[in-house]
């Protein structure tokens, strides 16, 4: 069995407001494997970003509340650790990378300090041996180590998002979340930082969570993939299972969304409607309001987790029946 470095179970968070509660994460159930890469994917507002700020301990205080569940890293409880234990594992074992590269530096200060900070904070050694240190991760992602003294205003948007990611592995972290890591940057630089990022993946043996939109980042980086929905995981899978076989109409609608190069098309088929308003969320399935296959129970009945082999599982409804076709099938 593959060691996992990640286990959430039943994870719930609200975001409490003056206008209401805002349920954005509601009973999620996630696993990752020791030096695997999963892709989180789902719309704005799908509970990406909440999931991996609480992983890291990050959300906002008061207003984000876990509200039940468990996150363990690596065994360890991240919910029961004090302030002082959460702080010297964000940046040791556990490392974020933040969706805007132009707003995750500090502008008075030069890339090589906070490359060299990083390192300070969690290792014992000096200021020169850190910045040997920082000149090297330079090095590794791809940047002139001549640039140690530079600041951030000096470098296009890649190379800012190649020092964040040198500032998030400068100390070897077992588990790498990358929320949106490409957002911001051109097409070409893209596939550039995926590109290092796979590199330095398998040179540091890290595993990683990548929270993206585009399926296109999924399929480059990823071996196991979680659809999300309004705060919970409506399928999961192999990167096989969900590309191959997808079974969740959300699932299916994104991909019917996406420009096929083998299928002459005049448009693409939008998934009508929008997600409902997480401070109002519908008794039943929650994308039901918008699927075009939902049945009359679909809106009273909130779907069970349906398993369909012993990794892809899928969240509705119509899938019930589906798991015995298949033993049956393979029997």
């Amino acid at each position: 069995m593959d060691e996992k470095i990640l286990e959430i179970e039943n994870l719930a968070v609200e975001y409490r407001t003056d206008d209401g509660v805002v349920k954005a994460v509601n009973g999620l159930d996630l696993t990752l494997e020791k030096g695997g890469t999963l892709g989180l994917v789902g719309e704005t507002g799908a509970g990406k970003t909440t999931t991996a700020l609480s992983i890291m301990r990050l959300l906002p205080d008061p207003q984000g509340v876990i509200t039940s569940g468990s996150i363990k890293f690596a065994g360890q409880d991240i919910l029961s650790l004090s302030k002082g234990e959460l702080r010297k594992m964000r940046g040791q074992h556990i490392s974020m990378v933040f969706q805007d590269p132009m707003t995750s530096l500090n502008p008075i200060l030069t890339v090589g300090d906070q490359i060299a900070e990083a390192i300070r904070l969690h290792e014992k050694i000096s200021r020169a041996e850190a910045a040997v240190r920082a000149q090297s991760m330079l090095e590794r992602v791809g940047i002139p180590p001549n640039r140690y003294s530079e600041y951030p205003h000096q470098f296009s948007g890649g190379m800012k998002q190649r020092v964040v990611i040198a500032i998030a592995l400068a100390c070897n972290p077992q588990l790498l979340i990358a929320d949106e890591p490409t957002t911001a940057l051109d097409v070409t630089i893209q596939a550039q930082v995926l590109a290092l990022m796979n590199k330095l993946k398998n040179d540091f043996e890290t595993s990683m969570i990548i929270i993206t939109h585009d399926l296109g980042v999924v399929a480059e980086m990823c071996d196991r993939v979680a659809i999300l929905y309004c705060g919970e995981i409506v399928e999961y899978g192999s990167l096989e299972d969900i590309f191959d076989h997808p079974e969740h109409p959300y699932t299916k609608g994104l991909f019917s969304s996406i420009p096929d190069l083998d299928t002459r098309a005049s448009r693409l088929t939008p998934i009508p409607g929008l997600a409902p308003d997480p401070s109002r969320l519908p008794k039943g399935c929650k994308f039901a309001n918008r699927c075009s296959m939902k049945r009359p129970e679909c809106v009273k009945t909130d779907p069970p987790v349906v398993n369909l082999d012993d990794l892809h599982r899928v969240k509705c409804l119509l899938a019930q029946g589906k798991d015995a076709e298949q033993h049956a099938t393979l029997g």
